[in-house]
């Protein structure tokens, strides 16, 4: 009996905790901008003119807008610019630089990067991504042009291999990078999505 409750809880737990951990971010986001951009609105609006939500559709316009201010040229410029004075400052450069390849991984501007494959090793297959597949932005004792940098992830952690790999050992997948990735850190357990 008690291995049966335990058993039906732990699969509401894990029914219930996607759902409300991305209920709670999308919360999460909407009430810091309203928190911020609202008090912001309070101070510089006339008295009757601020409503609640005002502050979190302010900060999401304020986001959209850099999103589409990025695809200026010079912005983006300027922002690399900045960047670059990031990654020059002692324990900063190391935690933005990760958080920026992190998200650049995951990047809609970037479709080469990530490429789902499979890596054959000693007669299996190895779920991966394509990281880099330019020789020439590698380390000079990388550079081949019968390899590409292929990163596989292990499953339910964070981590994996950054491997050099031949071409003729890469068969491209029907998949996207999500749902890979989807698959990959979930062991295959949840199946594919469709």
């Amino acid at each position: 009996m008690l291995k049966y409750i335990s058993r039906t809880l732990l699969t509401g737990f894990i029914t219930l905790l996607p759902l409300v951990l991305t209920i709670y971010l999308l919360y999460w986001l909407g009430a810091s901008s309203e928190a911020v951009m609202g008090k912001a609105f309070r101070y510089v609006l006339p008295e009757g003119m601020y409503f609640p939500g005002l502050g979190m559709v302010s900060g999401f316009i304020v986001v959209f807008l850099v999103g589409l201010m990025m695809k200026a040229y010079l912005v983006r410029k300027v922002f690399t610019l900045a960047e670059s004075v990031l990654y020059r400052l002692p324990l900063i450069k190391s935690v933005y630089r990760a958080f920026r390849d992190f998200f650049d991984f995951f990047s809609p501007n970037k479709d080469d990067l990530g490429q789902a494959v499979t890596v054959t090793f000693n007669g299996m297959e190895l779920i991966g991504f394509i990281t880099q597949e330019d020789p020439h932005k590698l380390p000079p004792s990388f550079r081949d042009d019968k390899t590409v940098l292929v990163y596989l992830p292990m499953s339910y952690m964070v981590g994996g291999y950054t491997l050099l790999v031949p071409r003729d050992d890469i068969r491209v997948l029907e998949m996207s990078r999500d749902e890979a990735m989807r698959f990959v850190l979930t062991a295959g357990i949840t199946g594919a999505h469709e």
